[in-house]
């Protein structure tokens, strides 16, 4: 079966501050439980962003085939589609415990929490599984946190032709105060 993988390439934030502590909220569709989605924190720390990136933030490659940070990797689905969101978020402190932002969102869909797992999309980071009905739950929680909320996009993929043609594809999105490049791949 092929294999997809998403990769963040770029992101630029529209403000004029010029310092800030990023990290990322990631939420999909679970590759084997059509009612579950999966949630996760990256990177393991935010991000420093300083005033010599003019709020722009590349992601460096880390390996073969590599094009920027992994967000995850998993079989096709057999809807040839996979729905991801993504939020960017300002950390307020300077050394934000990832993990404990992970731990607010169990804390906010509670009820709908059915485990956690680090081994099913291809990456290192913690994945916190949930029942789908909980997914409209994490914006609310990630506005309570004391982090600022940037921004929040939809990298929602439909794997039509043009993937037979090309293995990756780049887009380009902007919500609230970023945009945000990516890159899917079929592998």
């Amino acid at each position: 079966m092929t294999t997809v993988r998403l990769e963040l390439n770029k992101i630029q934030i529209h403000r004029p501050k010029e310092r800030w502590k990023v990290y990322f909220v990631v939420a999909t569709d679970h590759p084997n439980e059509p009612d579950q989605v999966m949630v996760s924190v990256v990177p393991g720390t935010p991000i420093l962003v300083v005033p010599e990136q003019n709020n722009v933030v590349h992601f460096e490659p880390k390996g073969a085939g590599s094009e920027g940070l992994l967000l995850l990797t998993r079989k096709m689905p057999k809807s040839r589609e996979i729905n991801v969101h993504f939020h960017v978020m300002h950390s307020r402190r300077a050394n934000r415990e990832i993990g404990t932002v992970l731990k607010k969102i169990e804390g906010g869909v509670q009820g709908k929490v059915l485990g956690a797992t680090s081994e099913l999309l291809g990456t290192s980071a913690p994945w916190l599984t949930i029942a789908r009905s909980g997914l409209p739950l994490i914006g609310q929680v990630l506005a309570s946190l004391p982090d600022r909320p940037l921004g929040f996009v939809s990298m929602f993929e439909r794997f039509g032709p043009e993937f037979e043609r090309e293995a990756e594809i780049d887009r380009e999105s902007r919500g609230g105060h970023i945009t945000v490049v990516y890159s899917w791949s079929v592998v």
